[in-house]
């Protein structure tokens, strides 16, 4: 009989598809399939089954989010603009029975002050922020240690 895998969506936010080419001086050069190719590697050697989203859409992400329910184990999620101001993603988060883990390749406290309120992070385990593309790797190595203390 074979083991259940833990498995773990990441959601990537509006403008990460332009990861590379969109400020690099704040976001660096990496690019967005940059980080699901070194995500996807790590979650193989942890042995977690990773699914990746990215969308530019509120109700995407919203929807995506709601189908997390009974379908992984916990949530990496770099809400990037939403961070700020979504409380339809928020009350998403906070209605699924899944934890998450937030992501920012910046750090959003050195950045505008608009920036330094997420609205998500209160519904969240925890914030990983100011890493860069580390941001997420960062936050796989969390989630895989959530589920497992979890899981326990």
């Amino acid at each position: 009989m074979a083991a259940c895998r833990m498995k773990v969506l990441v959601i990537h936010g509006p403008n990460l598809n332009l990861l590379g080419m969109r400020e690099p001086e704040v976001y660096g050069k990496t690019t967005l399939d940059d980080i699901n190719n070194s995500l996807t590697g790590r979650a193989n050697e942890l042995g977690l089954e990773l699914s990746i989203a990215q969308t530019n859409h509120e109700g995407v992400m919203v929807d995506t989010i709601q189908q997390a329910q009974d379908n992984f184990d916990c949530i990496v999620i770099n809400p990037a603009a939403f961070t700020h101001y979504s409380i339809a993603v928020r009350d998403a988060l906070a209605a699924v029975n899944v934890p998450a883990i937030e992501v920012h390749l910046s750090n959003i406290y050195q950045r505008e002050e608009f920036r330094h309120r997420s609205v998500t992070a209160p519904v969240t385990v925890g914030q990983i922020a100011g890493f860069g593309a580390s941001s997420y790797l960062l936050a796989l190595e969390a989630a895989h240690y959530l589920i497992g203390a979890h899981k326990r």
